[in-house]
């Protein structure tokens, strides 16, 4: 008789990990986990037959548990992870354990600096909407997998992720399709230099199955110069209206095609270009076009993305997104001013590790022009040293930011108030944007509602 498979996963917080439980549920697998703080994601997992503590128990860690998952930002000091490492169980991080899974499919791995949990999830609800069998692991939650970030159908022939380019997690990947939405220079706690974040997506590339296809886009400065860098896989150029294909070892690009017309009923170009990578993939796949662009056109606001919360007590519209990095919070900011002209941007921005905040100080001076009030209330401490905290505050980034009403509140306690103060004032007139990488989602569950 065959006994059931035991995994264990170490820091579910990362929504990577909590895919990855699914997919082990789904596999008939006993998943357990630990994490260091409680949630709503890790109850939801709970009632899906996950067996889960809060904090950690280094007793929990058997010999016959067959393997060890845990994510990046756990130590090795950590005393289940150690006790697994020291009784010799199998250990992978988060990327490694999924590039086992997904290497043994047909790989469709989106990349990029920004819009990798966006073009992916259109990806997967194209393919859920055709024929074709697929699983897909996305960082984000999706109403149409049932609020879960974890879809699979059948002997699971396509297999679609995000492939993260920190700390080059990204090359653990063998994809088939390659996705490369934009580069622009990110993370300089690890590449120390444009070069060294650019050369990480040449890499990147090199890991394509020979063949296989790179769907890059081709109006991005930094994109244009990787095209051509293999010549045995397939080039597809995205550009702003149009594509083309370089074929394994021609000489020149192939007549260029035009999009169909794409209808999104999300404002900005952004998402409009996102869809348009999907629709490449879906294309090259061969899904039916109609099928393709009607799903685009059903494609709706999802978990961390311009998402929808519901209406507070005054009937101003509460939201959230995960926007972190200047050229994302501009172009978030301007596509919800084109698409909800009458109304104002009260946003409530928590800027994600003090060494980031430090690199990108430059573009954080300007990127908030669409907002009509500016609130920073703590900056998010995540794997930084004393020195980043020495050298950057709330009040150094406020005081830079070139805008008329911006506003350090210092404390995610006092933001709340304010919060309530301004919808009780000004109802039915504003959007309350989250707006983060840390923990001020959490804020949704005390804002009062309607």
């Amino acid at each position: 008789m065959n006994q059931t498979k035991k995994v264990y996963l170490i820091g579910i917080g990362g929504i990577g990990v909590s895919a990855l439980a699914r997919y082990y549920l789904s596999k008939g697998w006993e998943v357990s986990w630990s994490d260091s703080t409680n949630s709503e994601l890790i109850g939801k997992l709970e009632s899906e037959w996950c067996h889960i503590i809060i904090g950690q128990d280094e007793s929990r860690i058997s010999s016959d548990i067959d393997l060890v998952i845990h994510t990046e930002a756990i130590p090795e000091t950590q005393s289940e992870l150690y006790r697994a490492k020291k009784i010799g169980l199998k250990v992978l991080k988060y990327n490694h354990a999924l590039a086992e899974i997904a290497n043994t499919h047909k790989l469709i791995a989106v990349s990029g600096t920004h819009g990798k949990s966006t073009t992916t999830s259109m990806i997967s609800q194209i393919l859920q909407r055709s024929s074709e069998d697929f699983t897909a692991v996305i960082g984000t939650l999706l109403k149409e997998f049932d609020g879960k970030n974890f879809f699979t159908r059948w002997e699971n022939n396509y297999f679609a992720i995000e492939a993260c380019e920190h700390k080059e997690h990204f090359l653990a990947y063998k994809p088939t399709v390659a996705v490369i939405t934009n580069i622009e220079y990110d993370h300089a706690d690890y590449f120390q230099t444009p070069a060294d974040y650019l050369y990480a997506f040449k890499k990147f590339i090199d890991n394509i199955v020979p063949h296989g296809f790179c769907i890059i886009n081709g109006d991005d400065t930094n994109c244009q110069t990787l095209i051509w860098k293999r010549k045995d896989i397939h080039y597809i150029i995205v550009k702003k209206d149009s594509f083309s294909t370089l074929f394994p070892n021609e000489t020149q690009a192939s007549n260029i095609e035009h999009f169909p017309e794409i209808i999104m009923h999300i404002p900005g170009e952004h998402i409009l270009f996102d869809a348009k990578l999907a629709y490449i993939v879906s294309h090259m796949i061969g899904i039916p076009e109609l099928i393709s662009l009607e799903t685009l056109e059903d494609y709706s606001w999802v978990w961390r993305r311009m998402e929808i919360i519901g209406k507070t007590l005054h009937w101003n519209t509460l939201m959230s997104d995960y926007a972190h990095h200047p050229t994302e919070i501009l172009t978030t900011l301007s596509a919800l001013k084109s698409g909800y002209p009458d109304k104002k941007l009260y946003v409530v921005f928590q800027p994600h590790q003090y060494s980031r905040t430090i690199e990108l100080l430059e573009g954080f001076k300007t990127c908030f022009k669409d907002a009509d009030t500016l609130i920073i209330p703590d900056i998010y401490e995540s794997r930084d040293t004393d020195k980043n905290k020495a050298s950057m505050s709330t009040k150094i980034l406020v005081d830079s930011i070139d805008h008329s009403n911006v506003h350090d509140w210092e404390w995610i306690s006092n933001t709340l108030k304010f919060i309530e103060e301004y919808d009780a004032q000004k109802p039915n007139s504003s959007i309350i944007l989250l707006l983060w990488a840390g923990n001020i989602d959490n804020m949704r569950y005390k804002i009062k509602t309607s």
